[in-house]
């Protein structure tokens, strides 16, 4: 897949399914500057946990995984203010 922006969604990589409407919430958010999709990683078995997760802070912003039952995909946020970011996303995604 080429590379291309798609307003703040910058797109290397394909996207597992589930994850659209995801990243179109977390283009509204407040202070998000980009979101950068990763890579795809299959899970073994396809237990456990499914939606949108933050992982942990990064020095620009948050790296997230996002879990559809049989895959995990990383997501990156760059954002202004990583606080005011991880109040938003668990108030309105976790």
């Amino acid at each position: 897949m080429a590379k291309h922006r798609k307003g703040k969604l910058k797109l290397e990589h394909s996207l597992l399914e589930g994850l659209e409407p995801y990243l179109s919430l977390l283009s509204k958010m407040e202070g998000v500057k980009s979101i950068v999709p990763g890579r795809i990683v299959r899970q073994n078995g396809g237990r456990g946990s499914k939606g949108l997760f933050l992982k942990y802070r990064t020095s620009t912003g948050y790296k997230l995984l996002y879990k559809n039952g049989t895959s995990v995909q990383e997501v990156f946020v760059v954002c202004n203010d990583p606080d005011m970011f991880e109040k938003s996303f668990k108030g309105s995604l976790a």
